[in-house]
């Protein structure tokens, strides 16, 4: 397995600049930083050149995550939406290409967060996101990438809420390179049993986000972490483990996560990266069992 760890941990924006977090997430002995996708959207050439070349000087591999807006997505009952997401989509695959990203994991099969105001429509939005994945999975096969379809709890989606759900979705989109996404958090909230969860997913599971129930690095909460690691051993997981922490309040991030207290301790950037740190090593312990 290969550990990394969302660089928004420390961040209060999804666009914060990840290029200064390339070196720290290595110095402390992480092998891959998650990167939020559509902000690299923003970047020039150069900025993308130097985040790469950061990026392999410091032998760390980055991963992408991505929410949908929901003005252009994949699934929209609109016409022009699915037309403005499958433009969006292309211009953000093509440049974490360049950023030498081959997995992009997230509600990329409908918007984040879903907005439960608006009447919904389960059956429709799952067709037209198999029916839009599964157009654009090509494309990103072209470019060296997978599509990880992230399971997420009934407060954030409805279309995928279970390992089940998400196994029957891939299926169904029926493309190599289109795998499922399982995090802990979600888990804890819809599964009946985190290992029936990861072995449902089986060889389908290509990406893996961890973090505690309540959002902190994982290590410091109540969830079943040996028989967490125990079930990704069982189905002979090698991929990608990311800690997904969100722990400050205040802006895009703590609103959009819902952080309404601090999580941290009030912990300042020194102890922010000791925490993530002992996580890393808990992490490796528990789940690759060594």
């Amino acid at each position: 397995m290969k550990f990394g760890i969302y660089y928004s941990y420390w961040e209060q924006e999804w666009s914060a600049d990840c290029l200064p977090y390339i070196e720290r997430v290595a110095k402390l002995g992480f092998d891959v930083i998650e990167i939020a996708a559509h902000h690299a959207n923003n970047f020039s050439q150069a900025q993308l050149d130097e985040i790469a070349r950061a990026a392999k000087d410091n032998g760390i591999a980055m991963t992408a995550g991505l929410g949908p807006s929901a003005d252009c997505y994949l699934a929209a009952p609109d016409p022009a939406i699915r037309k403005a997401g499958r433009a969006f989509f292309e211009k953000t695959l093509t440049n974490i290409a360049k950023l030498d990203v081959h997995s992009i994991g997230g509600a990329l099969h409908s918007y984040w967060p879903v907005d439960y105001n608006k009447p919904i429509d389960k059956q429709g939005d799952w067709e037209r996101g198999v029916e839009g994945i599964a157009s654009l999975a090509d494309f990103a096969n072209d470019l060296g990438i997978n599509l990880c379809i992230e399971v997420l709890n009934r407060f954030e989606n409805h279309v995928i809420n279970t390992a089940e759900e998400g196994v029957a979705f891939v299926t169904e989109v029926g493309k190599p390179n289109v795998k499922v996404m399982l995090d802990t958090f979600h888990m804890n909230i819809e599964e009946d049993s985190f290992s029936a969860a990861i072995r449902t997913a089986g060889p389908l599971l290509g990406h893996f986000h961890t973090g505690e129930a309540n959002r902190r690095v994982p290590g410091r909460g109540r969830l079943p972490w040996h028989e967490i690691g125990t079930a990704l051993r069982e189905i002979g997981y090698t991929g990608t483990v990311v800690m997904e922490p969100f722990v400050k309040m205040g802006g895009g991030i703590g609103k959009d996560i819902r952080v309404w207290r601090d999580l941290s301790d009030n912990a300042d950037q020194q102890k922010m990266d000791e925490d993530a740190r002992k996580s890393l090593e808990f992490s490796r312990f528990v789940l690759e069992g060594c």
